[in-house]
């Protein structure tokens, strides 16, 4: 958006793709203006556009428009309350002869967009919670868009192919504000629908999401929907294996039990800081593995390919490789720099983040490389191909 229609939503106090906060103080209205843009339900298919330094009738509210400020209303994009992760910008303008800072939102190909559990609306001078009514709307409105692979339907499943039970106990609670569950005007279909498990049609279908996160048998639907655990007695792939595994299941399971193996094959030895003073250190930082291979999971292609995650535990290192290249605004040039991040998909990483798998978007490389450095490890290999990406973790020496 230019800097003229900028100037003139502003000031046109009629607009529903307008609101303006004299401050940034309150983050919580600010992130749910955020979440009421991006779900789009009167469906503009145009920007919403958030003014911060700006009275109700669009006069400067004096507060000076600093890097801090932009920084911070950058920051409540990633900051993992607001799923799956809007399209937003954030610029500064000066209108007259004062500053104002503008964060510029685009309406998601597939809502509805959640803050805190809660879907955010706008509709005219009105924002607030989405009734049931409401949701499905929004979900309907997937009907009209190129969707990413993790929404496509997965031909030949019906719900009786997803788990209904772990469905109910254990994903709702962790996605949905409390509040919103107790409205029984919501049905089964309904909830599966609007957390994008399942499609509006009728027979419902499940999609990728829902196979990959509450399926029966995810593997049977999605072949590659799996990791390979081999450890090698030895440096190379011709040495012999100690321990194999495959592991499938919903992607909870498949993480807890690669870090059940984690556990169970890392090293911890007992050195001596001083006289007295005993000090043990694995040969490998949990933490560190734990992020590869949840960003491997996360970030795999799921589509045109049956090849598995591989996890391959040599003698002196640690081998993580997922199918599928860098995507999006990632290149294989920028690959690892921090604040460079994009989702091929976007609904399996906001169901991450929903089962605690995800605290931060876009810094789980940089926290496994934090946790390498402090447990003395070298810092991470990283091998980026338009086919694949693999991480090596090297032994402690």
């Amino acid at each position: 958006m230019d800097h003229q229609e900028l100037e003139k939503l502003l000031h046109d106090l009629e607009s529903d793709r307008v609101e303006r906060k004299e401050s940034a103080a309150d983050g919580d209205r600010v992130r749910q203006a955020i979440c009421a843009f991006a779900n789009d339900l009167p469906d503009h298919r145009k920007p919403g556009v958030l003014f911060v330094g700006a009275r109700d009738d669009g006069s400067s509210s004096g507060l000076p428009v600093t890097g801090e400020l932009l920084l911070k209303l950058s920051s409540m994009r990633d900051d993992g309350n607001i799923v799956p992760l809007p399209a937003m910008t954030v610029q500064k303008i000066l209108v007259g002869d004062s500053e104002k800072a503008v964060v510029v939102v685009e309406p998601l190909d597939a809502p509805p967009v959640r803050y805190k559990g809660r879907v955010y609306i706008r509709i005219g001078p009105r924002r607030g919670i989405a009734s049931a009514q409401e949701e499905r709307i929004l979900a309907e409105k997937r009907r009209r868009k190129d969707l990413p692979y993790d929404l496509h339907p997965v031909a030949s499943t019906s719900l009786d192919d997803l788990d209904l039970g772990r469905f109910r106990s254990e994903y709702l609670p962790s996605a949905v504000a409390p509040e919103t569950l107790e409205d029984n005007q919501r049905t089964l279909e309904q909830q599966l629908a609007s957390l994008r498990f399942a499609t509006m049609d009728q027979p419902p279908i499940a999609t990728v999401v829902g196979m990959l996160v509450a399926g029966k048998d995810p593997r049977a639907f999605i072949p590659g929907a799996y990791v390979q655990f081999v450890r090698f007695d030895g440096t190379g792939l011709a040495d012999p294996v100690k321990d194999q595994k495959e592991v499938d299941g919903p992607v909870a399971d498949q993480l807890r039990i690669m870090e059940e193996l984690f556990r169970a094959h890392i090293e911890v030895s007992s050195r001596f800081a001083g006289r007295s003073v005993e000090e043990q250190r694995p040969d490998y930082p949990l933490g560190a593995l734990q992020q590869f291979i949840r960003n491997a999971v996360m970030h795999r292609n799921y589509d045109g390919t049956n090849a598995p995650v591989r996890v391959y535990w040599f003698r002196d290192r640690v081998e993580i490789q997922n199918p599928g290249g860098p995507f999006g605004q990632v290149t294989i040039e920028n690959f690892g720099v921090p604040g460079v991040t994009d989702y091929r998909n976007p609904y399996l990483a906001e169901a991450m983040r929903n089962l605690g798998y995800v605290q931060r978007f876009g810094v789980g490389i940089q926290i496994a490389r934090k946790s390498l450095a402090e447990n003395g490890n070298l810092p991470p290999d990283f091998a980026v191909a338009a086919s694949y990406v693999a991480v090596t973790v090297r032994k402690q020496l």
